[in-house]
């Protein structure tokens, strides 16, 4: 289905809790977060009425993202009923790994084709400090486990942040020598806690670009179900490096995506504030044609382009571990 600005929408990202086991510090607060009463979060069967919607107009891919989706209870049959969903041909996953090791195998036989861990650090100091209880080790683990599962592609995302972690960028390219990994590096977005993002702490592509080069000859490739991020790799090397270019080289364009929040909102832009309530409609009953023009009128309903720094006030305080990464 497109929208109104002629783009086809073949993703969608659900995330199926707000509940994560990790506070990285540009995401949620260490203290004082209110949580989603477990009654106002989507059931499963809710949600796989919404993607056999969404299928049905024409959405051919599902990340299931959280919060943290490994700490949800029935993970596994749901990962196997949305590969099971006429329609969806390709179910990734968003975790930040520290649970994954053990489930890896048994999301794979269950329809799991890719995943994408968040690693901002490989040195386990400054990793736990970013994201307060981060266990390097486990992370990794999740990692290699994904590669042994046969998972394909194995993404690593690494939010840069400046002054933090940027001096680690050639460190994150050598990961992809050996291994079939691609690496994502992504420019810091205002959203989450409203203190964690500034201009300055944004460290931008282009100078991300040039701290690889320090090191690496790149050349630009693509990668099968890309996304937005821009992919290079050093020759001779068996993975990738990607970067995305949110806040300065917007993709709005090209976007072909929507999202499901975990207590049932669908939101047809990331950096934007629109929303459509599903829940309440999924509760009075809606039968599944009405459910179809909903996503239908949602996915209309998609903007031009987000307006992050437009609207930083607003956009910066959203709770990113509801809407999902």
């Amino acid at each position: 289905m497109q929208d109104l600005y002629g783009r086809v929408v073949t993703y969608l990202r659900v995330s199926v809790t707000d509940r994560c086991n990790l506070r990285c510090r540009y995401c949620m607060p260490l203290d004082g977060v209110r949580f989603k009463d477990l009654e106002d979060i989507l059931a499963w069967d809710e949600i796989l009425r919404v993607i056999r919607a969404a299928a049905s107009l024409g959405v051919r891919r599902i990340r299931v993202t959280g919060g943290e989706p490994t700490t949800r209870a029935g993970l596994v049959d749901f990962v196997r009923a949305v590969a099971a969903t006429p329609g969806i041909d390709d179910v990734s996953m968003t975790t930040n790994g520290m649970m994954f090791a053990a489930m890896a195998e048994e999301l794979r036989a269950a329809g799991l084709r890719r995943v994408n861990i968040s690693l901002d650090s490989l040195q386990p100091e400054r990793f736990r400090f970013l994201t307060h209880f981060g266990d390097f080790d486990a992370v990794w683990g999740g990692v290699e486990a994904a590669l042994a599962a046969g998972l394909h592609p194995v993404k690593i995302n690494c939010v840069v942040l400046r002054g933090e972690n940027d001096g680690e960028i050639p460190d994150f390219v050598a990961l992809t020598e050996s291994r079939p990994l691609h690496v994502r590096f992504i420019e810091l977005m205002p959203l989450g806690t409203s203190h964690a993002w500034t201009r300055e702490r944004l460290f931008s592509a282009e100078e991300i670009r040039e701290r690889m080069r320090e090191r690496y000859e790149l050349v630009a490739t693509e990668l099968e179900g890309g996304g937005p991020a821009k992919y290079s790799r050093v020759p001779g090397f068996a993975g990738t490096v990607g970067v995305i270019t949110a806040m300065t080289e917007n993709f709005c364009h090209n976007c072909n995506r929507v999202r499901l929040t975990a207590d049932g909102e669908l939101q047809p832009c990331l950096g934007s504030l629109l929303a459509m309530d599903l829940r309440g409609p999924l509760r009075a009953g809606i039968s599944d044609e009405g459910l179809r023009r909903l996503v239908a009128q949602g996915i209309r309903a998609k903007p031009e382009k987000h307006l992050m720094e437009e609207y930083l006030e607003e956009t910066s305080g959203r709770r990113m571990w509801t809407i999902g990464g």
